[in-house]
C-alpha cells in the first residue's frame, strides 16, 4: 500500500489510510489479536506516525509503553487506549503488545452514531482504565462484533455489514460512557489536587517555592501537579507559586513601611538583592519604584 504525506507536515510525519483490501469483506473495519498482521502495511511502528481511521486496542497484558500525541501512556492488562484519527503515535519496541485490536474507517457508521459515540471528542484521555464490570461488559461486545466479523457465511454482504455497524454501535455506546466518565473522573481529581496544592502554597509560599518539595509533601508526582495546576488556572505550579508570593510582596511594600530587605525575607528571600532581582523579573519595576508609586 502506498503511503502518503499529511499536507502540512514540515518534519515528516506521515499519515496512514485504513487498510480496507485487508478488511474481511472489504467492510470498513477490522478486529483480531494484536500483531503486525493486523495493522497497517508499511506503517513504520515503532516511529511516530498518523492513522485516518480509528483503532481500539484491550490489553490482555502489560504493562504497555504507548505514546499519543508525544506523550507516553502506561497501559495495563484490561486497560482500553483509543487512538483517534490525525492523532500521532507511535508503538515501543520494548512493550510486547497482546489482546484486542479493532480498527474503524471514519464513514463507517453514520453521523447520528458517530455523534452519540463521540468518535471524534479528542478532549477525551486515550488511555482507559474501566472497572471489572466494565470491563466484562466492553470485553463481551467485542467478542460479539469479532464474531459477527468473521462470520462472512451466514448473510449476504449487504446484511452483514449492517449487523456488523449495529454490533460495532453497541461496543462504541459502552466504549463512549466509559471515556466521558473517566474524563469526568480526571477533572474531578485534578480539582481535588490542584485544591490541595492552592492550599499548601497559601499556608508556605513564604518560606517554599519548590515545586517539587509541594509535590512530595502532597504525594503527587511533578508531572500529575503539573497537569492538575495548568487545568485549573493555565499556569504551570511554579508560575502559581511565583504569583502569590509576588502578590504578598506588593502587599506589604504598599501597606507597610517595613524595610524591602524584611519584606524580602518574609516571603522567602533572605537576600535582599535576589528578592529585588524576582520583584523586577515579574514586575518589570524594583521593589523600591513599586512602593514608590504608591506614595
Amino acid at each position: 500500500m502506498a503511503d502518503r504525506t499529511h499536507q502540512g507536515d514540515g518534519e515528516g510525519i506521515k499519515t496512514f489510510p485504513f487498510p480496507a483490501e485487508l478488511a474481511v469483506g472489504g467492510v470498513g473495519m477490522r478486529i483480531g489479536t494484536m500483531g503486525t498482521e493486523t495493522w497497517t502495511v508499511d506503517a513504520p511502528l515503532h516511529r511516530f506516525h498518523r492513522i485516518d481511521f480509528h483503532v481500539v486496542m484491550l490489553f490482555t497484558e502489560g504493562p504497555v509503553r504507548h505514546v499519543v500525541d508525544f506523550t507516553e501512556y502506561e497501559a495495563e492488562a484490561g486497560d482500553l487506549l483509543w487512538i483517534r484519527p490525525g492523532q500521532v503515535h507511535r508503538f515501543s519496541p520494548a512493550s510486547e503488545y497482546r489482546g484486542t485490536v479493532l480498527s474503524m474507517q471514519p464513514g463507517f457508521l453514520p453521523r447520528a452514531t458517530v455523534e452519540a459515540t463521540g468518535l471524534y471528542r479528542y478532549d477525551l484521555p486515550p488511555l482507559l482504565h474501566p472497572s471489572p464490570p466494565q470491563l466484562a461488559a466492553l470485553r463481551a461486545a467485542l467478542d460479539q462484533l469479532r464474531r459477527e466479523y468473521e462470520d462472512t457465511a451466514t448473510l449476504p454482504l449487504s446484511l452483514h455489514t449492517a449487523v456488523l455497524r449495529h454490533t460495532l454501535t453497541a461496543f462504541l455506546l459502552r466504549l463512549a460512557h466509559l471515556a466521558a466518565s473517566s474524563a469526568e473522573a480526571s477533572r474531578e481529581q485534578a480539582d481535588t489536587t490542584f485544591t490541595l496544592f492552592r492550599d499548601a502554597v497559601e499556608q508556605g509560599f513564604a518560606t517554599n517555592h519548590s515545586v517539587s518539595a509541594y509535590a512530595d509533601a502532597l504525594g503527587y508526582s511533578r508531572r500529575t501537579l503539573v497537569r492538575a495546576v495548568r487545568a485549573a488556572t493555565g499556569e504551570t505550579p511554579k508560575g502559581f507559586i511565583d504569583k502569590r508570593v509576588v502578590l504578598e510582596a506588593k502587599r506589604l511594600l504598599a501597606h507597610t513601611d517595613t524595610p524591602i530587605g524584611r519584606v524580602g525575607a518574609a516571603v522567602g528571600f533572605p537576600d535582599a538583592a535576589n528578592f529585588s532581582k524576582f520583584f523586577h523579573l515579574h514586575t518589570g519595576v524594583t521593589p523600591a519604584a513599586f512602593r514608590a508609586e504608591l506614595r
